[in-house]
């Protein structure tokens, strides 16, 4: 598992893609309320690795780096800086207060999948288990094509946004389990259910269910908690 701390919502989506599709595993946060709120719920796994941008609204990088090294339970965890290019002295200053490496903006994807890689071969973890090629996922007339992003519904392919695939596909891999929308939030939008960003999820749902046609009622409201997916036809 890997966190990315990252306000730009582009460069995060950009990132989060990118490693996904490399087969890691990423939750990706646009601020330090929410990165905070997953580190300190005890119900939560630590990541194996964290990248974080120095720039952040609430809590600047540097901050955020000093309490993960001053703290036991997260002091072990290697982080990797994001910086802007010119800015050397924010470098010398997270290398001195425990970055185990830094990235500066404008940065090459490739590099950056080079430097996760390096950084976790270099801390003795394991890169985060791959999905291989070949797996397909498939529910009913639902399938859904992991390593060609392509999702078919009676044979026919469906065209669905990047967000409403990774949606699917977290409903896929928890079957018959409610997803809150908070879990929901925070795995595919990666920050903190707030009561009013709930709506975003439901509305992913329902352009979601519209365009998986006949097996858009697979996709269950449990109201009050969330969703879940499930070949049953009980009406809930």
């Amino acid at each position: 598992m890997i966190y990315l701390v990252e306000d730009d919502d582009s460069v995060r989506e950009m990132v989060c893609y990118a490693l996904r599709s490399s087969g890691f595993v990423v939750t990706g946060f646009e601020n330090a309320k929410s990165f905070w709120h997953n580190i300190n719920n005890s119900k939560n796994e630590l990541p194996q690795l964290i990248v974080l941008d120095i720039m952040l609204p609430d809590e600047d990088g540097l901050s955020i780096l000093a309490k993960l090294k001053n703290t036991d339970k997260t002091s072990h965890l290697p982080v990797i800086m994001l910086t802007a290019m010119s800015a050397e002295y924010d470098r010398v200053r997270g290398l001195d207060a425990g970055a185990d490496d830094y990235i500066a903006k404008p940065f090459s994807v490739l590099e950056l999948l080079a430097r996760v890689r390096a950084m976790l071969r270099r801390t003795g973890n394991k890169e985060p288990s791959r999905e291989t090629d070949s797996e397909t996922i498939q529910l009913g007339y639902l399938a859904l094509d992991l390593a060609k992003r392509v999702v078919l519904v009676q044979g026919k392919e469906v065209t669905l946004t990047f967000k409403e695939f990774e949606l699917l596909l977290l409903l896929l891999k928890n079957k018959d389990i409610v997803l809150t929308r908070e879990q929901l939030l925070t795995k595919i939008w990666g920050y903190e259910y707030d009561g009013v960003s709930n709506r975003t999820v439901d509305v992913h749902i329902k352009t979601l269910r519209q365009k998986l046609d006949v097996c858009g009622d697979m996709i269950k409201t449990i109201r009050g908690v969330g969703y879940k997916i499930t070949c049953a036809s009980e009406s809930l």
